[in-house]
């Protein structure tokens, strides 16, 4: 049985800005995982470039800083029985043209660049992501 775990998720500003909020928490909720701590900030470029420290050398790791800090974020620890994982389905595929219907992007999203939420990938990167916006 897969073990309760603690997952970081964000709602991009594209979601804050398109008021996608209450929509994302309520698949959060519905699914039966908790959100044990959530909190509204605008991002600085210092904690975007940390967050996306793994993308330093990509050509889009500067574009990925630019949209992240344009607006407010929602940020999120999401608690629950495989949460890294259980996040990464009810999120759907990162290119929104792949993720498929009922995903959040899947349903809302049309760009990869803008594509409304963002979690963790691993518990390793949940901790860290966590520890980054939380800690």
């Amino acid at each position: 049985m897969p073990e309760t775990q603690r997952t970081f998720v964000m709602v991009k500003p594209d979601g804050v800005a398109r008021r996608l909020v209450g929509e994302v928490v309520r698949r959060i909720e519905a699914k039966g995982y908790a959100i044990v701590e959530m909190r509204m900030l605008t991002i600085g470029t210092d904690l975007a470039e940390h967050h996306y420290a793994e993308h330093v050398d990509k050509p889009f790791f500067s574009e990925l800083v630019s949209f992240i800090t344009s607006g407010p974020v929602v940020a999120m620890v999401v608690e629950g029985t495989g949460a890294v994982a259980g996040m990464r389905k009810i999120m759907g595929a990162t290119n929104p043209l792949e993720a498929g219907p009922g995903s959040i992007r899947g349903d809302y999203a049309t760009v990869i660049t803008e594509n409304i939420v963002h979690g963790s990938d691993s518990p390793q990167s949940a901790a860290r992501e966590v520890d980054l916006f939380f800690g």
